[in-house]
């Protein structure tokens, strides 16, 4: 188990709560946050890297941090709340968080495919994240997260941390070959062109 994070002078709860990179706007976890930190602004100190998201409302917002700067936030925080991208992911749980984890919703504009979905509904699945689809779910994650911290902490030894990384690995090609499957089919017609007859008179397929 990790070490126990030391009690904040302030008895605040850090929150780092990390969009990722990609270019599609993340409004539904942002507004989540943003209805959810007015109640408890002054328990949680909260930073947010939210990408091309609009953040009115919410301290601590910075667009984008470079990796050095995300493993301190990592390092420094007593919960982390993320998108569904397995390297945001992987590197929460090398630094003892079981991460809070709300997958991209390509059906709301969020992602150009369903791929984060099914990387996090596998991993919730195996209890390597905290999945949370819907607000309720990550409201009743963040009321838990306050609550008792230690409960979203992850092993950090580094047998477990290899072990961490293949099965990302395994559960992301799964998930590629899953998406381009879909991808397939959906490109499928569904009629089979005709070619005109053959040398001998016949319809060719």
């Amino acid at each position: 188990m990790p070490a126990p994070r030391d009690r904040r002078p302030d008895g605040r709860t850090h929150l780092l709560v990390s969009v990722g990179t990609d270019k599609h706007p993340f409004d539904r976890l942002v507004g989540w946050l943003r209805e959810w930190h007015t109640d408890v602004a002054g328990a949680v100190a909260l930073t947010v890297q939210h990408g091309h998201t609009r953040v009115d409302g919410l301290p601590d917002a910075v667009p984008f941090l470079g990796h050095t700067e995300l493993q301190t936030a990592m390092a420094g925080a007593d919960l982390v709340v993320c998108h569904g991208g397995p390297a945001t992911i992987l590197e929460a749980r090398r630094h003892g968080h079981l991460p809070i984890v709300v997958p991209r919703d390509p059906a709301r504009g969020e992602h150009v495919d369903d791929h984060q979905q099914l990387f996090a509904r596998r991993l919730g699945a195996a209890g390597l994240v905290a999945l949370c689809e819907t607000r309720q779910e990550l409201l009743d994650a963040l009321t838990a997260g306050l609550s008792d911290p230690a409960r979203f902490t992850a092993n950090v030894d580094d047998e477990a941390v290899e072990g961490q990384r293949a099965a990302v690995r395994r559960v992301g090609v799964i998930v590629e070959e899953l998406v381009a499957e879909a991808a397939q089919r959906r490109q499928r017609p569904w009629w089979r062109p005709w070619r005109g007859p053959g040398p001998n008179g016949r319809r060719t397929p």
